[in-house]
This record gives C-alpha cells, sequence and structure tokens, in this order.
C-alpha cells in the first residue's frame, strides 16, 4: 500500500511538471505573439515610407497595411510581402528601363551634334570620345545626369562658336523679359547653401545691363544647378529603395524560417502532448486493474520513466525553438534598426524639402501652395463651426517704380520688409501668405463685421509707417487692401474673388485704403 502511495505521489508530481510546462510554453506563445505584432507595426510603417514610387506599388502597399491591422500570425502577410518585394524589383527595372531611354536620347542628340559642319575639330573630338562613352551602360542617376551637364555643354560651346563668327546679337525687350522671368524664377526655388552665393551672382547680373552671352550663361547655370540639385534627391531616393528592398528580403527570409520551424515544432509537441496523455491515462487504468502489487509498481515504474523522458524530449525541444526565435528576432531586429535609422533620415529630408516647398524663398512666408492648404482648412472649420472668417488681398503700390528707379534688389528688400510687417501685424491664429509678385492673402478667421476694416487699417497704418530710406531718400510706401467674408453656401475661392475685387476697386480710387466687399 505504502509504494501505491509513492507512485501516486510520483504521478501528482509529474502532472505538475506538465502544468508548469503548458504555462511556460503558453508565456513563450505571448512572447512570440509581441514580437509578431511588433514587426507587424514596423512593416506597417515601413510601407508608408515607399510611398511616391508608383501607382501600384503604392496600391500593394496600402493593401498590406491594411491587411496588417486585421492579422494575427504574421505568415498571414507573407503573400502581400512577396508582391511587395517583387514590384520593389519592378520598380528598380523600371528606373533601370529610363536610365537606358536616357542614354539612346543623348546618342541620338550627339549623332545630330556631330552633323554640324562649323564645330571646331577639338570640340569634334570631344564629341566622338563623349559618344564613345555613351556606349556603357548608366547603373545610377549619378550615371545620367554629368552626361547631360556635359552635353549642354557642348551645346554652349557651339553656339559660342556661332555667335563669336558674326556681330554680336543686339539685347533686345525679350531678351530683358527673359532675364527678369528668370531672375523671379530664382527667387521661388530654394537652393543649397554651397550653391547661394552663385546664385546671388547672377541674379545681381540680371538686375543690371545684360547681354544675350550673358544671359544664355546664366540660363545654363542655373540648369546645371538644378539638374545638380535633382541628381542628388534622385540618388538619395534609388538607395533607399535598394536598401529597403534588402530589408524586406530580409525580413522575409526570416519570417519563413520562423514559420516553417514554428509548423515542424507545433507537430512535435502535438505528438509529445499525446504521448504523455496516453502514459498518464496508462498509470490511472493499471492502479485501478492491477490488484497485485509488485506488477504495479514495475508497470508504474516504466510508465513513469516513459512520461519522464517524453517531458525531456519536450523540455529540449521547447528550449531549441527559443534559442532559434530568439536568433531569428535578434537577426531581423539588427536588419530593420538599420533600415529604421535609413528611414527615419530619409523622412527627415522629406519633410525639411516639404518644408522649403510650401515656404517663398525671398520673403519666408508661406507660398501659394501653403495658402491653398490653409484656405481648404479654415474652410473646413467655418463649415463646422460657421465662425467668421475673412479673406483679405493686399498689393504694394506703385512697387514697378521701386524696381525700375531703385533696381531688382532694391525690391526684394522692401518685399521682405513688408513680408515681415504683415507677419507680426497678425495674432498666432491668422495666417498671410505671399501670392505672388507683390500681392499678399491674409486669412483672418473669428473676426466680426465691425471689427475687421479697423484690423486691416491697423495692418495698412504699419506699412505706410515703415522708414524706407533708399540712395539716401526717404520713401513712403502703402498698400492697398480689399476684403471679403465668406457668405452661406460659398466656397472659398469665391469669397477670394470678392476680396481680389475689393483690391482692384481699391487700386483704382485712390490707393492707400482698405475697402471691404458688402
Amino acid at each position: 500500500m505504502k509504494d501505491a502511495m509513492t507512485s501516486l505521489s510520483q504521478v501528482s508530481l509529474l502532472q505538475q511538471k506538465l502544468h508548469s510546462a503548458k504555462i511556460a510554453l503558453a508565456e513563450l506563445n505571448d512572447q512570440k505573439a509581441q514580437s509578431q505584432s511588433s514587426l507587424l507595426q514596423f512593416i506597417g510603417h515601413l510601407s508608408l515610407a515607399c510611398k511616391g514610387q508608383s501607382i501600384e506599388l503604392d496600391n500593394k502597399l496600402a493593401k498590406l497595411r491594411h491587411n496588417l491591422l486585421n492579422i494575427e500570425h504574421i505568415e498571414e502577410v507573407l503573400p502581400d510581402l512577396l508582391e511587395v518585394e517583387q514590384l520593389l524589383k519592378q520598380q528598380y527595372h523600371h528606373v533601370m528601363g529610363q536610365l537606358e531611354d536616357g542614354r539612346a536620347s543623348l546618342a541620338k542628340v550627339i549623332r545630330q551634334l556631330q552633323r554640324v559642319d562649323s564645330v571646331p575639330d577639338k570640340l569634334k573630338k570631344e564629341i566622338a570620345y563623349y559618344k564613345q562613352d555613351l556606349g556603357k551602360p548608366f547603373h545610377t542617376y549619378w550615371d545620367y545626369f554629368p552626361k547631360v551637364e556635359r552635353l549642354v555643354g557642348f551645346f554652349e560651346a557651339i553656339m559660342h562658336e556661332q555667335l563669336s563668327q558674326g556681330d554680336k546679337l543686339e539685347v533686345l525687350p525679350k531678351h530683358r523679359q527673359l532675364a527678369h522671368e528668370l531672375a523671379q524664377m530664382i527667387s521661388e526655388i530654394e537652393f543649397r547653401k554651397d550653391q547661394r552665393d552663385q546664385v546671388l551672382v547672377i541674379k545681381d547680373y540680371l538686375a543690371g545691363e545684360i547681354d544675350v552671352d550673358g544671359l544664355i550663361d546664366a540660363y545654363q547655370t542655373i540648369l546645371s544647378l538644378l539638374l545638380d540639385n535633382i541628381a542628388l534627391e534622385k540618388s538619395a531616393s534609388q538607395e533607399f529603395l535598394y536598401a529597403l528592398n534588402d530589408a524586406l528580403s530580409a525580413v522575409r527570409e526570416v519570417v519563413n524560417d520562423s514559420y516553417n520551424s514554428n509548423q515542424r515544432s507545433y507537430q512535435l509537441k502535438k505528438q509529445l502532448n499525446r504521448e504523455i496523455n496516453s502514459r498518464v491515462d496508462n498509470v490511472g487504468d493499471a492502479i485501478i486493474d492491477i490488484d497485485d502489487i509488485d506488477h504495479l509498481k514495475l508497470q508504474v515504474t516504466e510508465q513513469l520513466a516513459s512520461i519522464r523522458t517524453a517531458l525531456g524530449r519536450k523540455e529540449a525541444l521547447e528550449q531549441r525553438e527559443q534559442a532559434m526565435l530568439r536568433k531569428s528576432m535578434e537577426t531581423m531586429r539588427d536588419e530593420l534598426n538599420e533600415l529604421s535609422k535609413e528611414a527615419n533620415a530619409y523622412k527627415e529630408r522629406l519633410f525639411e524639402q516639404q518644408k522649403l516647398n510650401l515656404l517663398d524663398t525671398l520673403t519666408q512666408l508661406p507660398n501659394r501652395a501653403a495658402l491653398e492648404e490653409r484656405m481648404e482648412q479654415e474652410f473646413r472649420n467655418y463649415q463646422r463651426h460657421r465662425h467668421p472668417l475673412w479673406v483679405a488681398v493686399a498689393d504694394i503700390d506703385h512697387f514697378k517704380s521701386i524696381n525700375d528707379n531703385f533696381g531688382h534688389s532694391t525690391g526684394d528688400k522692401t518685399l521682405q520688409v513688408i513680408a515681415m510687417a504683415l507677419k507680426n501685424s497678425l495674432r498666432e491664429s491668422e495666417f498671410v501668405a505671399r501670392y505672388g509678385g507683390e500681392e499678399f492673402v491674409l486669412i483672418i478667421p473669428d473676426v466680426s463685421a465691425n471689427d475687421i476694416e479697423h484690423l486691416l487699417n491697423r495692418v495698412r497704418e504699419k506699412v505706410k509707417n515703415i522708414p524706407f530710406k533708399f540712395k539716401n531718400q526717404r520713401i513712403t510706401v502703402t498698400v492697398s487692401i480689399g476684403a471679403a467674408q465668406i457668405l452661406e453656401n460659398e466656397q472659398i475661392s469665391e469669397t477670394f474673388e470678392r476680396a481680389d475685387a475689393a483690391l482692384y476697386k481699391a487700386k483704382h480710387e485712390s490707393r492707400d485704403r482698405v475697402i471691404i466687399d458688402a
């Protein structure tokens, strides 16, 4: 009887160990689920960083992000990951195809240049070397854009040769208009810091006396600077795309390995659980059916040994699975950490570029694109709350005479000073942007009809009291302002048109005044 009690005690102990093993397995599964959840979130965020490469890729990434919200196991998104990886490879081949098309176009143009008889012999040799060099395929945008710049240089040299053989070209009004338009475009483009001194020299030249050759040089220089900036941006995008493709491939491999290992472990553990349960059932049956205590002891001992062996195999299997999972997660974490750093750096660059794209480079006020976004935002707020909303258009009076009498650089400084005065005259909830030329647009919410004229006249007086001094001559610069309040069932673009019409009326009546559209 004592031996039977001992056997029952051992069975109870083994059942406790089995229960502990099940708890440990549940904790391991919870840890795995948390790791998979973190991985799914990262893949979702990662897909957002790839937006804009192509419409089909954007659609697949949107589908991937949607599916990530509704899955429980990562293996369910393996088909989507495979599709995204394939599209990334296709995008790479598409870029390579574009580069090859660009190389063919350059070769076609250079063949046409070789037909020009008046090209000097030295330049003909350079063009021949250039054509020979075009026989090599392009691998990146870095290979392409220098070739374009070189081709532009050939055109410039040929044009210079042609012009030098004849009389100097007369500067016509259309050339001065081209110089003015180039100066305007330069003011609206954000150049890199190392390019700004060169751009300022060109702007000063365009504001003074010009000749046709100098104008062509200015256009060629600005074109080269823009091509250089495009090449840098394209190179950064391409490098990020390569890194993303490699990281997704690594993630897919780790997920595949983890999934296959998990499936094998699941089947083995299922088999071991059946074996352990069968052994426990056999012990119970032996206790009930066998009367001979010695025989019972022998049966229990054999069954307990089998259970112990099965538990040992299960424990070893779980330890091996945990080690493999830990190694896989560490590999995946290293890959994703590296890509996360690159993605963050790329996002910061995109964010800075986006801010620059919404900023007027001359006045540092929001530009027209930023104005359109703000108008849509304020219009949505108006539709929700029905608070008063005003649109005002301000224009500098006689600004052309400032440019004509004192030069475009003085005009630029005048715009900068007035822009800061307008900005400092408004509250934080109010908005001002440079609309174009010497026009500014103000968005003013939550101001009553009784107060709007006083507010705008205060802005007008502040500009009028700025102590401008050009060439030791004190000058008063004024602005005219037209304003309109958004009406029921009216689009904000219609409000802007009424405010612009009020400005037109103010400009043609006496200037330096505020007119409110009633």
